[in-house]
């Protein structure tokens, strides 16, 4: 079970997920799956509320993540609070133009920035492993690129020198913060 109502995250962990050997659902097939409220402190508290929840009502191991975008000249922030920095019901836009709006001036060599995802692996018990990915970068002044979604057109990856958005999905899917997180999954799934 992925735990996500996340259409866009739902896709990207499907395809990082794809070669377990094993049927993924989603939470799109059980309509009466319950909205849980990410109110953690932290990434793991979040990733690991969602996947027991999950994994308790649907009898089967689910996989929970969240991601925290920790931004160093902001003090961490917005942290584990990244989906909704702009405020409840915020868009990626809403984000990521509120986080550009608090980093106007700021020079490049003072916007670095780490992606950090934690995702939970939970069974039915309550049993959790956790696992997480990073990724270093910097934040644009503007936007660049179509792909991906949430912060990825203003997250810039040095070493190739575009944002997130500018990579295809199998780029991607081969180096980000999710991607490194979802391998150490996947280790975890072939074992069960």
């Amino acid at each position: 079970m992925l735990a996500t109502r996340n259409p866009d995250k739902g896709r990207e962990l499907a395809a990082l997920l794809g070669d377990v050997g094993t049927t993924i659902r989603t939470l799109a097939e059980f309509p009466g799956a319950p909205e849980v409220e990410e109110d953690g402190a932290t990434c793991e508290a979040n990733a690991t509320k969602k996947a027991v929840t999950i994994a308790r009502m649907t009898g089967l191991p689910s996989v929970a993540d969240d991601t925290g975008l920790m931004v160093e000249v902001l003090g961490g922030r917005p942290g584990v609070h990244a989906a909704r920095y702009a405020g409840e019901g915020a868009t990626y836009e809403d984000n990521w133009k509120k986080l550009l709006r608090e980093l106007a001036g700021v020079p490049r060599e003072r916007r670095r920035a780490q992606f950090v995802t934690v995702a939970a692996l939970a069974d039915p018990k309550g049993n959790v492993s956790l696992v997480r990915g990073m990724l270093d970068g910097l934040i644009t002044e503007a936007p660049v690129g179509t792909q991906g979604f949430g912060y990825d057109p203003v997250f810039f990856v040095p070493e190739l020198g575009r944002t997130l958005a500018q990579l295809t999905p199998e780029e991607k899917n081969r180096i980000s913060h999710r991607a490194k997180a979802f391998a150490q999954v996947r280790e975890l799934l072939k074992k069960c």
